[in-house]
């Protein structure tokens, strides 16, 4: 049977709920968009989501996925993708390179506070999780670099959920511990080619040792 994105070619994201979601300025710039993924498309997205067995951020070079899963990689680098952040950011993102990883698992050792490298401009974020009961695992935006407890908002990692904020010097987050299956695609507008060939080598380097500790343990 065909798949019915690819051949229709149905927008999987809402552009227009997008547009309607408030930028929040508190603590910084940053939006929660559910609903982002429509409805129609997560399940196939889903079914052709990379199979990620272990914990940490994957390039899109180092797995496999179905064509559900890369209409929506190709819809996210689009020029409609960039405009529409363009005009909620009040920024210009013309000729900025654009990275994308995913995960799958996550260990007791990831949700640690950070704020972004500096040389990511903005930092989008997107849950394919069909549901969410754990209190870990859900990011909070962070008012300090010291206070889990200190947030403006938490957001459960429900599929479809796009969670965006513009990388600063005060742009916190993190969430509480949790171990087990946590789908996440990170998208990222970043500053140069460089940053993306460096950043690429370092994921792809860190697959490789994942993988060869699981082949060992096994």
């Amino acid at each position: 049977m065909a798949n019915p994105l690819s051949s229709s070619r149905l927008s999987t994201v809402d552009l227009d709920v997008f547009r309607q979601a408030p930028l929040q300025n508190d603590p910084y710039d940053y939006l929660v968009v559910p609903g982002f993924i429509q409805a129609f498309a997560r399940e196939q997205i889903n079914a052709d989501y990379p199979q990620v067995s272990g914990p940490g951020s994957f390039p899109l070079s180092e797995v496999r996925y179905g064509s559900a899963f890369a209409q929506l990689i190709e819809e996210l680098n689009s020029s409609a993708f960039r405009k529409a952040f363009e005009e909620k950011f009040g920024m210009s993102l013309a000729g900025r390179p654009t990275m994308t990883t995913v995960r799958g698992q996550c260990s007791p050792k990831d949700g640690r506070i950070h704020t972004d490298s500096a040389t990511k401009i903005i930092t989008v974020l997107l849950y394919m999780n069909s549901s969410w009961e754990q209190p870990g695992g859900q990011l909070r935006v962070l008012r300090s670099g010291t206070d889990l407890e200190d947030y403006a908002a938490e957001v459960p990692p429900l599929e479809g959920t796009l969670l965006a904020f513009r990388r600063a010097n005060n742009s916190w987050h993190g969430h509480k511990p949790f171990s087990g299956t946590r789908r996440v695609i990170q998208f990222n507008w970043v500053t140069d080619e460089g940053v993306v060939s460096r950043e690429q080598r370092r994921h792809r380097f860190s697959a490789w040792t994942k993988r060869l500790r699981s082949f060992f343990r096994s």
